[in-house]
């Protein structure tokens, strides 16, 4: 079992980046989020699960062990494969995901993509009482106040500017993308961070090659 990665950056794209270890490139599946933190060319650590199928072996990555401990704790729910299992962690923290399952709100995970009212449902009933954080996270994230709140613009705006910056944009262009996004567009404020990503990348002229700039 690959349990973390510590190397080179030598690919980053929207949904994957590759880490260099010891002369092999590791692709590794991860969040918008995650892929944030990660910069072309610098070292970085990820902890990791490996999913093994007869047909393939698929490694995701995480920032830390609070993420992949959500993303496996999911995978025991009936009818949650790792993609879906990713793409909540692509729209709640673990923070957010424990609080939803432990106030029985399966209208949260209807929100994410391919997850449909039932399944959302199946969530909270299975997850029940197998999501536990620790103390210092909770009182992190206590209180009424949206995560990001303290940034100006939508809560997806640090993590969809610090992924640009890490692909290759200068800090002042993608500030000016990122803001003119989110005042344009009507609906920035409901969209999760893979959503608000694609659509600034798209606005700023990416259609392919994630891994340098437009030019």
């Amino acid at each position: 079992m690959i349990s973390s990665l510590t190397g080179t950056v030598t690919h980053l794209g929207l949904h994957e980046a590759v880490i260099e270890v010891g002369g092999v490139g590791m692709l590794v599946q991860a969040t918008p989020g995650t892929l944030a933190t990660l910069r072309l060319g610098e070292r970085a650590h990820v902890e990791t699960s490996l999913i093994v199928k007869e047909d393939s072996l698929t490694l995701f990555g995480f920032r830390d062990d609070s993420e992949r401990e959500v993303f496996t704790t999911m995978l025991s729910v009936s009818g949650i494969g790792p993609r879906i299992a990713l793409a909540v962690l692509s729209v709640y923290t673990p923070v957010e995901v424990s609080r939803a399952v432990a106030s029985g709100d399966d209208k949260a995970f209807s929100k994410v993509s391919g997850i449909g009212p039932k399944g959302a449902r199946r969530i909270v009933l299975e997850l029940a009482g197998k999501l536990v954080l620790p103390d210092a996270e909770e009182d992190q994230n206590s209180g009424n106040t949206p995560q990001g709140a303290s940034t100006p613009g939508p809560a997806w705006r640090p993590q969809v500017l610090d992924a640009l910056i890490g692909l290759g944009w200068h800090e002042k262009d993608a500030t000016g993308a990122v803001d003119s996004f989110a005042e344009a567009e009507p609906e920035a404020d409901s969209m999760n961070v893979a959503e608000a990503l694609r659509a600034v990348l798209a606005s700023l002229g990416r259609v392919n090659g994630m891994g340098h700039r437009s030019k």
